[in-house]
Protein backbone atom coordinates (compact mmCIF):
# COMPACT_ATOMS: atom_id res chain seq x y z
CA UNK A 1 0.00 0.00 0.00
CA UNK A 2 2.65 2.27 1.17
CA UNK A 3 5.81 1.13 -0.11
CA UNK A 4 7.94 2.59 -2.76
CA UNK A 5 8.14 -0.84 -4.58
CA UNK A 6 4.36 -0.23 -4.96
CA UNK A 7 4.21 3.04 -6.35
CA UNK A 8 7.40 1.44 -8.53
CA UNK A 9 5.56 -0.77 -10.14
CA UNK A 10 2.08 1.41 -10.89
CA UNK A 11 3.97 3.43 -12.52
CA UNK A 12 5.83 1.12 -14.71
CA UNK A 13 2.98 -1.37 -15.95
CA UNK A 14 0.97 0.28 -18.12
CA UNK A 15 -1.37 -2.86 -18.43
CA UNK A 16 -2.44 -2.28 -14.74
CA UNK A 17 -2.76 1.17 -15.16
CA UNK A 18 -5.41 0.41 -18.23
CA UNK A 19 -7.33 -1.85 -15.78
CA UNK A 20 -7.89 0.02 -12.62
CA UNK A 21 -8.67 3.65 -15.27
CA UNK A 22 -5.71 5.42 -13.43
CA UNK A 23 -5.73 8.86 -14.87
CA UNK A 24 -2.53 10.14 -16.71
CA UNK A 25 -1.10 13.81 -15.54
CA UNK A 26 -1.33 16.90 -17.35
CA UNK A 27 -0.11 20.39 -17.35
CA UNK A 28 -2.84 21.79 -15.72
CA UNK A 29 -2.84 19.52 -12.71
CA UNK A 30 -3.78 21.92 -9.75
CA UNK A 31 -1.91 22.52 -6.95
CA UNK A 32 -3.05 21.02 -3.95
CA UNK A 33 -6.04 22.90 -1.85
CA UNK A 34 -6.00 23.13 1.92
CA UNK A 35 -7.61 19.73 3.11
CA UNK A 36 -5.31 17.36 1.49
CA UNK A 37 -4.38 14.05 3.74
CA UNK A 38 -1.35 11.99 3.77
CA UNK A 39 -0.87 8.03 4.49
CA UNK A 40 2.69 6.80 6.08
CA UNK A 41 4.04 3.77 7.26
CA UNK A 42 7.91 2.39 7.46
CA UNK A 43 8.67 3.28 4.10
CA UNK A 44 8.42 6.72 5.45
CA UNK A 45 10.83 5.63 8.70
CA UNK A 46 13.50 8.15 7.80
CA UNK A 47 11.74 10.65 5.86
CA UNK A 48 10.97 14.27 6.46
CA UNK A 49 6.90 14.35 6.48
CA UNK A 50 4.72 16.70 4.79
CA UNK A 51 4.02 20.08 7.92
CA UNK A 52 0.56 20.90 5.85
CA UNK A 53 -1.82 17.17 6.32
CA UNK A 54 -5.16 17.94 7.15
CA UNK A 55 -5.42 14.31 8.50
CA UNK A 56 -3.40 11.45 7.98
CA UNK A 57 -3.62 8.00 8.17
CA UNK A 58 -0.40 5.68 9.84
CA UNK A 59 0.26 1.80 8.90
CA UNK A 60 0.13 -0.28 11.99
CA UNK A 61 1.74 -3.02 10.54
CA UNK A 62 5.25 -3.43 8.70
CA UNK A 63 4.37 -4.25 5.23
CA UNK A 64 2.47 -7.48 6.50
CA UNK A 65 -0.41 -8.53 8.46
CA UNK A 66 1.70 -10.64 11.14
CA UNK A 67 4.50 -7.67 11.35
CA UNK A 68 4.89 -3.84 13.18
CA UNK A 69 5.81 -0.85 12.04
CA UNK A 70 8.63 0.37 13.96
CA UNK A 71 8.37 3.85 13.32
CA UNK A 72 4.35 4.00 14.56
CA UNK A 73 4.95 6.12 17.21
CA UNK A 74 6.94 9.36 16.05
CA UNK A 75 4.36 8.99 12.66
CA UNK A 76 1.37 8.93 14.77
CA UNK A 77 2.67 12.01 16.90
CA UNK A 78 2.93 13.86 13.26
CA UNK A 79 -0.28 12.53 12.70
CA UNK A 80 -2.28 13.62 15.69
CA UNK A 81 -0.68 17.11 14.74
CA UNK A 82 -2.50 17.60 11.56
CA UNK A 83 -4.98 20.16 11.02
CA UNK A 84 -8.16 17.95 11.10
CA UNK A 85 -9.30 20.82 8.50
CA UNK A 86 -11.63 20.01 5.41
CA UNK A 87 -11.02 22.25 2.08
CA UNK A 88 -13.06 25.27 0.95
CA UNK A 89 -16.72 23.88 -0.45
CA UNK A 90 -18.36 20.68 -0.08
CA UNK A 91 -15.50 19.21 1.64
CA UNK A 92 -15.56 17.48 4.58
CA UNK A 93 -13.04 17.55 7.55
CA UNK A 94 -11.18 14.06 8.30
CA UNK A 95 -10.56 12.90 11.93
CA UNK A 96 -6.79 14.04 12.54
CA UNK A 97 -5.31 10.86 12.70
CA UNK A 98 -6.49 7.49 12.00
CA UNK A 99 -5.34 3.85 11.16
CA UNK A 100 -4.81 1.40 8.53
CA UNK A 101 -3.92 -2.22 8.93
CA UNK A 102 -2.69 -4.95 6.71
CA UNK A 103 -5.11 -7.57 5.56
CA UNK A 104 -4.08 -11.40 4.71
CA UNK A 105 -5.53 -14.63 4.29
CA UNK A 106 -2.67 -17.61 4.42
CA UNK A 107 -5.27 -20.51 4.35
CA UNK A 108 -4.00 -22.41 1.31
CA UNK A 109 -0.30 -21.79 2.77
CA UNK A 110 -1.60 -22.74 6.12
CA UNK A 111 1.43 -25.53 6.42
CA UNK A 112 3.92 -22.60 6.12
CA UNK A 113 2.74 -20.13 8.85
CA UNK A 114 2.50 -20.29 12.54
CA UNK A 115 -0.50 -17.99 12.97
CA UNK A 116 -3.21 -20.32 11.24
CA UNK A 117 -5.99 -21.17 13.86
CA UNK A 118 -6.79 -24.39 15.13
CA UNK A 119 -9.65 -23.85 16.92
CA UNK A 120 -13.24 -21.65 17.90
CA UNK A 121 -16.58 -21.05 16.69
CA UNK A 122 -18.40 -18.69 14.92
CA UNK A 123 -21.32 -18.16 12.10
CA UNK A 124 -19.19 -20.38 9.90
CA UNK A 125 -19.20 -23.29 12.26
CA UNK A 126 -16.44 -24.52 13.94
CA UNK A 127 -12.41 -23.84 13.22
CA UNK A 128 -10.70 -27.34 13.27
CA UNK A 129 -7.39 -25.97 11.63
CA UNK A 130 -8.79 -26.82 7.80
CA UNK A 131 -8.87 -23.91 5.22
CA UNK A 132 -12.38 -23.31 5.89
CA UNK A 133 -14.86 -19.90 6.08
CA UNK A 134 -14.83 -20.70 10.11
CA UNK A 135 -11.01 -20.74 10.55
CA UNK A 136 -10.53 -17.85 8.22
CA UNK A 137 -12.78 -15.91 10.52
CA UNK A 138 -10.75 -16.70 13.04
CA UNK A 139 -7.42 -15.90 11.40
CA UNK A 140 -9.39 -12.37 11.04
CA UNK A 141 -10.33 -12.00 14.68
CA UNK A 142 -6.59 -13.18 15.62
CA UNK A 143 -5.58 -10.35 13.55
CA UNK A 144 -7.07 -7.41 14.54
CA UNK A 145 -6.53 -8.48 18.13
CA UNK A 146 -2.61 -8.26 17.61
CA UNK A 147 -3.35 -4.94 15.72
CA UNK A 148 -5.08 -3.54 19.14
CA UNK A 149 -2.19 -5.05 21.48
CA UNK A 150 0.23 -3.28 18.90
CA UNK A 151 -1.09 -0.12 18.88
CA UNK A 152 -2.55 0.22 23.00
CA UNK A 153 1.33 -1.42 23.72
CA UNK A 154 3.44 1.30 21.38
CA UNK A 155 0.84 4.21 21.52
CA UNK A 156 -0.18 4.18 25.35
CA UNK A 157 -0.81 7.21 27.23
CA UNK A 158 3.00 6.49 28.89
CA UNK A 159 4.75 6.52 25.57
CA UNK A 160 2.74 8.84 23.19
CA UNK A 161 1.70 11.72 25.84
CA UNK A 162 -1.24 13.80 24.78
CA UNK A 163 -1.45 11.90 21.52
CA UNK A 164 -1.83 8.41 23.33
CA UNK A 165 -4.20 5.59 22.84
CA UNK A 166 -6.02 3.84 25.98
CA UNK A 167 -8.18 1.22 25.89
CA UNK A 168 -10.67 3.85 26.46
CA UNK A 169 -9.80 5.66 23.33
CA UNK A 170 -10.15 3.16 20.66
CA UNK A 171 -14.02 4.18 20.71
CA UNK A 172 -14.49 6.08 18.22
CA UNK A 173 -11.04 5.73 16.43
CA UNK A 174 -11.12 4.97 12.80
CA UNK A 175 -9.54 2.01 11.16
CA UNK A 176 -8.82 1.28 7.26
CA UNK A 177 -8.36 -2.99 6.15
CA UNK A 178 -5.70 -2.79 3.52
CA UNK A 179 -6.85 -4.90 0.63
CA UNK A 180 -4.47 -5.77 -2.02
CA UNK A 181 -3.03 -8.25 -4.12
CA UNK A 182 0.60 -8.41 -3.09
CA UNK A 183 -0.47 -9.68 0.43
CA UNK A 184 -1.28 -13.65 0.84
CA UNK A 185 -4.55 -14.57 0.35
CA UNK A 186 -6.56 -17.33 -1.30
CA UNK A 187 -7.34 -17.52 -4.79
CA UNK A 188 -8.74 -20.55 -5.89
CA UNK A 189 -12.39 -19.69 -6.79
CA UNK A 190 -15.96 -18.42 -5.27
CA UNK A 191 -15.04 -20.30 -1.67
CA UNK A 192 -11.28 -18.50 -1.84
CA UNK A 193 -13.27 -15.42 -1.80
CA UNK A 194 -15.65 -16.16 0.65
CA UNK A 195 -12.90 -17.07 2.81
CA UNK A 196 -11.16 -13.60 2.07
CA UNK A 197 -14.31 -11.94 3.22
CA UNK A 198 -14.77 -13.98 6.15
CA UNK A 199 -11.45 -12.96 7.09
CA UNK A 200 -12.30 -9.39 6.53
CA UNK A 201 -15.49 -10.10 8.19
CA UNK A 202 -13.65 -11.26 11.45
CA UNK A 203 -11.23 -7.89 11.37
CA UNK A 204 -13.88 -5.34 10.96
CA UNK A 205 -16.34 -7.19 13.74
CA UNK A 206 -13.31 -7.16 16.02
CA UNK A 207 -12.48 -3.67 15.51
CA UNK A 208 -16.52 -2.42 15.86
CA UNK A 209 -16.96 -4.58 18.60
CA UNK A 210 -14.71 -1.99 20.46
CA UNK A 211 -16.67 1.00 19.52
CA UNK A 212 -14.05 1.69 16.00
CA UNK A 213 -14.70 3.15 12.87
CA UNK A 214 -13.83 0.57 10.52
CA UNK A 215 -13.50 0.97 6.59
CA UNK A 216 -11.96 -0.88 3.44
CA UNK A 217 -9.38 0.79 1.23
CA UNK A 218 -8.28 -1.41 -2.46
CA UNK A 219 -8.76 -0.60 -5.75
CA UNK A 220 -11.68 -2.17 -7.27
CA UNK A 221 -9.78 -4.60 -9.19
CA UNK A 222 -8.12 -5.71 -6.00
CA UNK A 223 -10.87 -6.09 -4.04
CA UNK A 224 -12.70 -7.94 -7.49
CA UNK A 225 -9.96 -10.68 -7.59
CA UNK A 226 -9.80 -10.94 -3.87
CA UNK A 227 -13.50 -10.88 -2.15
CA UNK A 228 -15.33 -10.38 -4.71
CA UNK A 229 -19.14 -9.33 -4.76
CA UNK A 230 -20.24 -8.87 -0.83
CA UNK A 231 -24.02 -9.82 -0.48
CA UNK A 232 -25.98 -7.41 1.89
CA UNK A 233 -26.09 -9.70 4.73
CA UNK A 234 -22.11 -9.34 5.48
CA UNK A 235 -20.84 -7.31 8.53
CA UNK A 236 -18.80 -5.52 5.58
CA UNK A 237 -21.94 -4.33 3.84
CA UNK A 238 -22.06 -1.20 4.46
CA UNK A 239 -18.47 -0.06 5.54
CA UNK A 240 -16.96 3.02 3.43
CA UNK A 241 -14.23 2.79 1.16
CA UNK A 242 -11.14 4.62 0.41
CA UNK A 243 -9.78 3.84 -2.99
CA UNK A 244 -6.23 3.56 -4.18
CA UNK A 245 -5.25 4.26 -8.05
CA UNK A 246 -5.05 7.35 -8.85
CA UNK A 247 -1.67 9.40 -9.86
CA UNK A 248 -3.22 12.80 -9.98
CA UNK A 249 -5.03 15.09 -7.78
CA UNK A 250 -7.33 15.43 -10.66
CA UNK A 251 -8.08 11.19 -10.85
CA UNK A 252 -8.97 11.02 -7.05
CA UNK A 253 -11.01 13.47 -7.46
CA UNK A 254 -12.75 11.51 -10.36
CA UNK A 255 -12.54 8.30 -8.02
CA UNK A 256 -14.64 9.92 -5.58
CA UNK A 257 -17.42 9.21 -7.85
CA UNK A 258 -16.36 5.75 -8.66
CA UNK A 259 -18.71 3.04 -7.15
CA UNK A 260 -17.72 1.66 -3.36
CA UNK A 261 -15.65 -1.65 -2.86
CA UNK A 262 -19.46 -2.81 -1.49
CA UNK A 263 -22.49 -1.76 -2.08
CA UNK A 264 -24.14 -0.75 1.29
CA UNK A 265 -20.89 1.62 1.40
CA UNK A 266 -19.89 5.38 0.23
CA UNK A 267 -16.49 6.88 -1.52
CA UNK A 268 -15.16 8.67 1.32
CA UNK A 269 -11.00 8.90 0.74
CA UNK A 270 -9.52 8.88 -2.40
CA UNK A 271 -5.45 8.10 -3.07
CA UNK A 272 -3.06 9.72 -4.64
CA UNK A 273 1.13 9.58 -5.25
CA UNK A 274 3.21 12.61 -6.00
CA UNK A 275 6.25 12.41 -5.45
CA UNK A 276 6.49 8.89 -4.14
CA UNK A 277 4.47 9.98 -1.06
CA UNK A 278 0.57 9.11 -0.86
CA UNK A 279 -1.78 11.60 -0.40
CA UNK A 280 -5.45 11.38 0.08
CA UNK A 281 -8.52 13.39 -0.92
CA UNK A 282 -11.78 13.47 1.60
CA UNK A 283 -14.40 12.98 -1.07
CA UNK A 284 -17.74 15.37 -0.54
CA UNK A 285 -20.83 13.72 -0.64
CA UNK A 286 -22.24 15.42 -3.89
CA UNK A 287 -20.50 16.13 -7.11
CA UNK A 288 -16.45 16.27 -7.28
CA UNK A 289 -14.76 19.80 -8.87
CA UNK A 290 -10.54 19.33 -9.41
CA UNK A 291 -9.81 22.32 -6.90
CA UNK A 292 -8.37 24.89 -8.59
CA UNK A 293 -9.91 24.27 -11.98
CA UNK A 294 -12.89 25.88 -13.44
CA UNK A 295 -16.50 25.20 -12.88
Amino acid sequence: MRSRVRAALVAGTALVGAVLGVPVASAAEPVPAPGVGYDVSHPQCDDSLPADAAFAVVGVNGGTATTENPCLADQWAWASAASGAGSSGAQPAQPRAQLYVNTANPGEVRDQVTTWPRSGSNRYGLCDGDNNAACSYEYGVARAEDDVRIVLDTLGPAGAGDAGIGAADLAGLSWWLDVETMNTWQTDGAQARRNNRATLEGMAEHLGSLGSRVGLYSTGYQWARIVGTVPPFSSLYELDSWLAGARTLRGAVANCGDEPLVGGGRVVLAQYVVDDLDHDWACAAGAERVPGAPG
